[in-house]
């Protein structure tokens, strides 16, 4: 038994990235704002925080082409003028 887990199953695990998507690993239920079972087809999924994704809940890459940029993160150094 995987001493992270409780009752056998695997734990969840919830990593920002930066500037991107929330990724999940583990089992957990993902519902959309209706309440609805979102069906994942992966164990590992990338959740958007962006908004502009085409895909909502999942991440579809939009954060890259709006400069989605995350106020969670540590400082980076500035921008090369």
């Amino acid at each position: 038994m995987n001493p992270d887990s409780r009752d056998g199953a695997s734990a969840v695990v919830l990593t920002p990235c930066p500037d991107g998507p929330i990724l999940v690993r583990g089992d957990v239920e993902i519902r959309d704002a209706a309440g609805q079972v979102v069906p994942r087809r992966r164990a590992t999924v990338a959740l958007c925080r962006c908004g502009a994704s085409a895909l909502k809940p999942f991440c579809d890459g939009s954060h890259k082409a709006i400069g989605f940029r995350t106020d969670d993160e540590a400082p980076r150094p500035p921008e090369p003028v």
